[in-house]
């Protein structure tokens, strides 16, 4: 088995603690965190099986991120170049929060939580259609039954790795879930028109009809307009997925259960939930970094709990 390292240095300031806590809150079967703040997931790079491993070296300002990738075929070329986009994104290590503390280190709503998050950067799956499959799941349920089924999911389909004597397994790739019947998701505990929508997308994702880097390259509008056009994406999946899969900065789903309940109620003092309308227009004094508002405010309001994600979407 071959081995690559290599350093990468973050957007600054940035904490890798910070940024993955929520990514292991729930499960720990992909993403995973030793107590010594030692970051791993096993994924594909390059369509090559990985275990990738992630140290920061340095405090938020002055941050370093050591990286390893174990696997077969790791000094392939291409390999290293995926494995830091992968970080860069997923980890959030492009994320440049500088700009947004300078304008929001002295917001009344979030200045305790910038403080005490000091470097919590936006996270979520290695690929856009790992995290819209996981908003997917989240749809009109709170996450720890949504994660029970990415875990449930990602044990039966995906692949597996050992690296020193350790199994990892990696989130399922497109074309495999492409091929699962959608009466096997049923059975999974997932509703039916769930397990149509998570068959569509694999399958979009697995023909090229939907593309990463393509939607990577377009505005948010172009990309909620792309992806809401495939039955059961609503505007929330598609936003969440956003957040989560491409690491956009001025997101805001304001469907979200957390958003209209929680932030109208606990953080702004209302006596009843709000309106999806006016939290997107509470949003706009956060732009243009409402997607790094929304966690921070989260952080502050939940605590070491994530909120109960719930939307309209079908």
């Amino acid at each position: 088995m071959q081995c690559v390292e290599f350093d990468l240095t973050p957007e600054r300031p940035y904490s890798l603690s910070q940024t993955v806590a929520r990514l292991v809150r729930f499960t720990t079967l992909v993403d995973r965190m030793t107590d010594d703040g030692e970051y791993s997931r096993c994924l594909h790079l390059n369509n090559e099986l990985a275990l990738m491993r992630v140290n920061q070296v340095g405090p938020p300002s002055r941050a370093t991120l050591q990286v390893t990738l174990h696997g077969e075929h790791v000094r392939n070329r291409g390999v290293r170049e995926h494995a830091e986009r992968i970080v860069r994104r997923s980890l959030g290590a492009g994320c440049k929060l500088a700009p947004f503390y300078q304008g929001f280190r002295n917001d009344p709503l979030l200045a305790d939580s910038v403080r005490a998050h000091h470097g919590m950067a936006l996270c979520g799956g290695a690929t856009l259609f790992e995290s819209m499959v996981t908003s997917i799941f989240a749809q009109q349920v709170n996450l720890k039954f949504a994660h029970s089924i990415y875990d449930e999911l990602t044990n039966r389909y995906g692949d597996t790795i050992e690296v020193e004597g350790e199994t990892r397994v990696a989130f399922p790739r497109p074309a495999r879930l492409a091929r699962v019947r959608e009466s096997t998701f049923h059975n999974m505990r997932l509703t039916k028109a769930k397990s149509g929508t998570i068959v569509r997308m694999a399958k979009a994702f697995a023909k090229g009809e939907l593309d990463e880097d393509k939607l990577g390259a377009l505005p948010d509008e172009d990309v909620i307009e792309q992806l809401v056009a495939y039955k059961g994406i609503g505007r929330w999946t598609a936003e969440t997925s956003l957040i989560r899969g491409l690491g956009r900065v001025d997101v805001f789903p304001a469907g979200d259960l957390g958003v209209v309940k929680k932030i109208a109620i606990d953080m702004l003092g209302r006596s009843k939930v709000a309106s999806e309308a006016e939290m997107r227009d509470f949003s706009e004094r956060w732009r243009p970094y409402r997607s790094l508002a929304l966690i921070y405010a989260y952080a502050v309001l939940y605590g070491d709990q994530d909120p109960p994600l719930r939307c309209a979407d079908s």
